[in-house]
């Protein structure tokens, strides 16, 4: 029997010739258009979540504290911080030696350190959004000691909404390709149906079940989708290959991800079935002649 209604899948695959082709290649343009976007969006999220860990603020003060101990226990008082350092007037003026490398010889002609302590702090997770940064910075505005504070996470949040955007995207745009897919594949089946009519109505005399009449349909959309999808995978992965090299270091210099990671195999396997259920929609839900017998 499986035998059989496996023949029949693969007959009828025939049949639908070129429209058949129309359904694989439509399914296949769908899932790499999700699979191209998700990419791009899980390595933005991977950005995404680099950067909020990165998250810093900077208070300037006022002038060195008599005691930064104390300075430093009353800060790590305040909600949202995690880690806060002091930073001396002297060790900024080294820290802007090193940055300065060969030119350091131009810190050495200052006839006084210009450069003001500060304090660099270390918001908790939950107090790395957007709202919670803001939060943070104006109860550090408060200290007597502050200067000015700087730091946030406004570009982080953009990053963030550059992400949902091409989940969006990438989600709208495989929906409609994978609607004409669907589509595609139920034509492709409704053909083969018209073209195999007498034989059905055959069958149907001699009693045979209907799921022995319209599963080989199925079969035949869920092929065209396996097909598709499996096709998707390869783009993709040349895709990946050809590509990642050459966008890494920009991807490094905007975001900071040193390298552009390809989808899970769990995902990969998402894909396929999503590509293969694609296919075997168009096969159940197409129709074809009216029995003449009902």
């Amino acid at each position: 029997m499986v035998g059989f209604l496996v023949a029949e899948a693969v007959r009828d695959l025939r049949r639908a010739g070129g429209v058949a082709v129309s359904a694989v290649v439509l399914i296949t343009l769908s899932v790499v258009a999700v699979g191209a976007f998700w990419i791009l969006s899980t390595n933005l999220g991977s950005a995404v979540g680099q950067w909020r860990e990165r998250v810093r603020v900077i208070v300037y003060l006022r002038q060195e504290a008599a005691s930064p101990e104390a300075l430093l226990d009353r800060v790590r008082e305040i909600p949202g911080v995690t880690v806060a350092r002091y930073v001396s007037k002297a060790e900024a003026l080294r820290t802007l030696r090193d940055v300065l490398g060969k030119e350091a010889a131009v810190a050495d002609r200052l006839s006084s350190n210009p450069l003001p302590a500060s304090l660099e702090i270390t918001p908790a997770a939950d107090a790395s959004t957007q709202e919670g940064v803001r939060a943070l910075v104006a109860a550090l505005a408060a200290l007597p000691e502050t200067e000015e504070v700087a730091g946030g996470t406004d570009w982080v949040e953009r990053l963030a909404h550059w992400q949902r955007l091409l989940q969006a995207i990438g989600l709208g745009l495989g929906g409609v390709l994978a609607v004409a897919a669907v589509l595609t594949v139920t034509t492709a089946t409704t053909l083969v149906l018209h073209g195999r009519r007498h034989e059905t109505e055959i069958m149907r005399l001699v009693g045979a079940p209907e799921f022995a009449i319209r599963l080989p349909l199925v079969l035949q959309g869920s092929a065209q989708g396996l097909l598709g999808a499996l096709l998707a995978v390869v783009v993709l992965a040349v895709g990946h290959y050809i590509l990642a090299s050459r966008l890494e270091l920009l991807l490094n210099l905007t975001v900071g991800l040193s390298h552009l990671r390809f989808l899970t195999p769990a995902t990969l396997l998402s894909l396929v079935l999503a590509g293969t259920l694609l296919g075997g929609a168009g096969g159940v839900i197409a129709r074809g002649p009216r029995n003449p017998s009902r």
